[in-house]
């Protein structure tokens, strides 16, 4: 069920992001009276599953879920159709409108791409506001325990202050700005200390396999008990809050981690607070020093108990255009940041470059509206940007020469639109190949 669950997410958000694109070239080809030969969901090669002609426009949906297209006639695109391009111009082709109208047409995917992104963002404000965890009440610092990070000293406890030169008011603060980021500053002992991260942090993080940078300390919170526990038959219930091992005192649960490790296979004393009253009860430890019990909670059970502050915000319609703006620049400069990470090869950045399976993964595997929008704009933006690269194929390849073409008052030759198309092409495959070897490579070192 999950699986259907995230692909459902996945196909959903994929065809949507597809459909708006190719309208975004689509409306203004036809507003233009160019004419639009074909529209696409996904790839059509050799046979289609659905297509219908209506007009002059065949509409259908390819079997390969790799993207989609329009085929706008007398454009020299991916599907290399010599036989018309040696005709002369049609009134109705690509190439007899005039260059700001191509120019216009080319644009009109990626410009559908951000806008749908803020609309989305700007929604989104309006509708759910924001929620975070606010970083002041989080009074124990965090949960570090990955080895990436504790090879570089961080240790469990740390309260972090600054992550490069962003202070950290709010939890998301420290994982969102750690891409990129030079150094962290944190707290330990009421001393301030920076670490600097090395400069291919990205590069050991994407071929980490510990999941989590700085995590949140939980509580001991009994959420449910195995049925192969040893403990199956003891008095614990559902919100049991841990407090003490044999006298030892475990606020957070990898503490009581620590301590269960020394009674291996022995019984312990705890002492568990049940709605507000106190209860000792006699736990036998397994060889493992487990206790054979699941932990947990929501963040409003974890607030509610004091381990931190939930910081909720509500917008009006008229401020969710700030709030909503503000988030739509703050991820494509992110983004732009990547990209321009990834083409570093010394930060080793390009070794996180995944392909489908990465933006599979991204889905949650339970239902939700909110961060299926969440995701589907942060998409949008990485399709919109990516289309804008200079490279022959994509939208900005197009753009590129004809602005060549509008500054220089010459046209490249048909000759070289194609040859350059060619290249173009071998360098996507090249680039998807890589992308997704990246992803088959993780799961097979996982």
């Amino acid at each position: 069920m999950e699986f259907i669950i995230k692909i459902s997410q996945f196909l959903l958000s994929l065809s949507l992001l597809i459909v708006l694109h190719e309208l975004g070239h689509f409306i203004p080809a036809r507003l233009f009276k160019t004419r639009v030969e074909k529209f696409y969901l996904f790839f059509d090669i050799k046979y289609s599953l659905f297509k219908k002609k209506i007009g002059d426009t065949v509409y259908g949906i390819g079997w390969l879920p790799l993207g989609g297209y329009v085929k706008i006639a007398g454009m020299i695109d991916e599907s290399m159709d010599k036989e018309q391009m040696a005709l002369p111009p049609k009134p109705w082709e690509f190439r007899a409108k005039p260059a700001w109208q191509r120019l216009i047409i080319m644009l009109g995917g990626v410009t559908v791409n951000f806008v749908l992104a803020l609309l989305i963002y700007i929604v989104m404000a309006f509708a759910y506001g924001e929620t975070d965890i606010s970083a002041a009440s989080i009074k124990d610092g965090y949960l570090i325990n990955n080895p990436l990070l504790t090879d570089l000293g961080f240790k469990t406890g740390d309260k972090i202050v600054k992550v490069g030169e962003t202070e950290v008011v709010k939890y998301s603060d420290v994982n969102t700005n750690i891409i990129g980021a030079e150094s962290v500053t944190f707290e330990r002992n009421g001393a301030v200390q920076t670490i600097n991260l090395p400069e291919d942090f990205l590069g050991q993080l994407s071929t980490n396999k510990h999941e989590g940078l700085f995590g949140l300390r939980e509580p001991f919170l009994i959420y449910a008990v195995a049925d192969t526990s040893l403990n199956k038959s003891a008095d614990l219930k559902k919100g049991d809050l841990v407090k003490s091992i044999n006298g030892q005192s475990v606020e957070y649960f990898d503490q009581a981690e620590d301590v269960l490790k020394s009674f291996k296979g022995q019984i312990v004393e705890t002492e568990i607070l049940r709605d507000g009253q106190t209860k000792n009860l006699n736990l036998k430890v397994d060889a493992n020093g487990k206790l054979g019990v699941k932990v947990g909670g929501t963040m409003n059970d974890l607030a509610e108990l004091g381990y931190f502050d939930i910081v909720r915000n509500e917008y009006t319609l008229g401020e969710s255009f700030g709030v909503g703006f503000n988030k739509f620049t703050s991820q494509i400069t992110g983004y732009f940041t990547q990209l321009k990470l990834i083409f570093s090869p010394s930060t080793g950045a390009y070794k996180g470059v995944g392909g489908f399976k990465a933006i599979f993964d991204v889905f949650p595997s339970s239902w939700s509206w909110e961060y299926f929008w969440s995701i589907t704009a942060f998409l949008s933006i990485m399709l919109g940007v990516l289309n804008l690269l200079p490279i022959p194929a994509l939208d900005g390849g197009h753009v590129m020469f004809l602005l060549y073409e509008m500054i220089s008052g010459r046209a490249p030759s048909e000759k070289f639109l194609e040859r350059a198309q060619l290249v173009g092409f071998v360098i996507l495959i090249m680039l998807v190949l890589f992308a997704n070897g990246n992803d088959i490579f993780k799961a097979i070192s996982d």
